[in-house]
């Protein structure tokens, strides 16, 4: 059976009755009372579609997953070639392709950085990074912002938000997993003055919490604070890396030099799932000592290896940097003309480069904003952890019509979205 037929007769009601029975019932029951009845079909560059045909734009693009749109025909041509010759490969021995991978990624990583340890997400990444600083300080504790989001996996999910770990009782040890508030310098230090916390966990702009930027020399400061106080800076790079920011690590505006460098999602070119934890020597100096002491069965597979490295070759070109560039002032030029017209209700945008944040005045003014967005062809999402804020995400690749019609259904949208909340709220 070819795999389309499999596929043929499936209804989108019968997708949303198999989704509740089989997969997932609070998630598709609550996407249907926010008014968002999307099952994906057909998609290709920025855009997709719903099984019956609803066109959207994506603005969202899964936290940067398809930062080179939907099936991209430069990768999707690269992983045909690779599936001639190349499988998963197996974890335990050397491979053309991750050595090849990994020697690329020192290279464009921050000169501390040395050794790749590969995984196949995000999570798993922030996982290994979490314990190659406690191997590398032989210290336990780490501590992440107040809200972050770092993933879902055994470690990961201890430093996020408790609406993650709590169901789950994995808040983790609050003697062990430290949480401050974002921007606090002083917070910080009172957390690492003791000299007893192995890892500074931070996304260069935390995506999940709604894009607050950070203060003028936040970073920099908690970058000198761990090195006084013999703690690792672990940069969680997975939203903001790979030139989202207009540098291919956003870290780089800050001319900070991480320990460890976390990224995935847009490294699999939103075709094969793959993640890397970028370390120093010292915190990779357990592979000196027992090269087995970490493993991840699909980690580095060398399918994705092949495709990360065309991503790295793109996402480095001069022409897109430009575009990037192009797109950020061009959009955010838009917007504020937008937020002028309706300054009481669009009040802020965060910006790095096409990483950014819309802020409203109302309480879930991010979710009416994504409602009336979703019903004139445009798929943005609200902040999780800021109703406020919503998550408005470019692609690197956009060219000036489509940006001139995103801002069109923007506008339009949130007009529909003032109406809105004045007459519910």
């Amino acid at each position: 059976m070819r795999l389309a037929e499999m596929f043929e007769w499936t209804s989108k009601k019968g997708v949303l009755e198999d989704s509740i029975n089989w997969w997932n019932p609070g998630k598709t029951s609550q996407w249907q009372k926010d008014g968002i009845d999307l099952v994906m079909d057909k998609r290709e560059g920025y855009y997709f579609y719903d099984m019956d045909g609803k066109q959207l734009m994506d603005v969202h693009l899964n936290g940067g997953t398809y930062n080179l749109g939907h099936r991209n025909p430069e990768i999707i041509a690269t992983l045909k070639e690779a599936l001639d010759d190349f499988d998963i490969g197996n974890h335990h021995f050397p491979a053309m392709t991750r050595a090849k991978l990994a020697k690329e990624m020192a290279k464009c990583t921050p000169d501390a950085l040395n050794y790749t340890i590969f995984s196949s997400g995000g999570s798993e990444a922030i996982d290994a990074a979490i314990k190659c600083a406690r191997y590398a300080t032989k210290r336990k504790k780490i501590v992440s912002i107040q809200n972050g989001y770092h993933g879902h996996t055994g470690l990961a999910v201890s430093l996020g938000n408790e609406r993650y770990s709590r169901p789950f009782l994995s808040e983790g040890d609050p003697d062990e997993f430290l949480h401050v508030p974002f921007n606090d310098i002083e917070a910080m230090e009172q957390a690492l003055r003791f000299e007893e916390v192995a890892g500074v966990v931070i996304e260069t702009v935390p995506a999940t919490y709604g894009f607050p930027m950070p203060k003028r020399d936040y970073l920099n400061s908690v970058k000198r604070m761990c090195e006084k106080y013999g703690t690792l800076f672990v940069a969680d790079e997975v939203q903001t890396g790979l030139m989202r920011t207009g540098k291919l690590w956003g870290i780089e505006h800050y001319g900070v030099e991480p320990d460890i460098l976390v990224t995935s999602k847009g490294l699999s070119g939103g075709i094969y799932p793959i993640g890397a934890t970028v370390v120093s020597k010292k915190a990779g100096n357990w592979m000196n000592e027992d090269g087995f002491a970490h493993i991840s069965t699909f980690g580095g597979s060398e399918l994705g290896c092949i495709v990360a490295l065309k991503v790295l070759e793109i996402s480095q070109r001069q022409e897109v940097r430009q575009n990037v560039d192009f797109v950020a002032r061009y959009v955010r030029t838009g917007l504020e003309q937008i937020k002028q017209q309706y300054s009481d209700f669009f009040v802020g945008i965060r910006q790095l480069g096409v990483v950014m944040g819309l802020e409203f005045s109302h309480p879930k003014g991010a979710i009416y904003v994504m409602q009336s967005l979703y019903k004139n062809g445009v798929w943005a999402i609200y902040s999780m952890l800021d109703n406020r804020v919503l998550q408005f995400k470019p692609g690197l690749l956009l060219d000036k019509g489509y940006c001139d019609e995103l801002l069109s259904r923007c506008e339009q949208s949130i007009k529909q979205a003032v109406k809105m909340v004045y007459n519910y709220s």
